[in-house]
């Protein structure tokens, strides 16, 4: 039997979100990605395909930002479209793993505001 239109959205990740985020924060957010050993990978509950697939979401600015001045590349805010699985994911990683290897706390919190805003949920602690 075939999948339906329902099941084959939820497969995907259900509702993508869409967030904004300064070039550098997204790199330096895949960076941390990249930094997960394969034992807290297992603590998060992810595979290294589950990784990749979120690298991916992140890599996918490189392609907005082609073209941009290098001056201006830096800040320049970067539209980041991703499903709400995912964008789930990413919060409990960057509640949990990203504090130990963000070199800038004010990064930290942008990135958990944009997170927080493209799920539509108020930030607690």
């Amino acid at each position: 039997m075939s999948r339906t239109p329902i099941q084959r959205w939820r497969e995907r990740g259900g509702r993508a979100a869409r967030f904004l985020l300064p070039f550098d924060d997204i790199m330096e957010f895949a960076l941390a990605l990249l930094s997960v050993s394969p034992s807290e990978l297992g603590d998060l509950g992810w595979t290294f395909a589950d990784r990749k697939r979120l690298l991916d979401h992140l890599l996918a600015s490189g392609r907005a930002a082609q073209g941009a001045q290098p001056e201006a590349l830096p800040r320049m805010p970067i539209e980041l479209t991703i499903p709400q699985r995912d964008i789930d994911r990413l919060q409990r990683f960057a509640r949990r793993e990203l504090p130990k290897a963000a070199s800038n706390a004010a990064m930290l919190d942008r990135v958990l505001a944009a997170l927080d805003l493209a799920s539509h949920r108020t930030r607690t602690g």
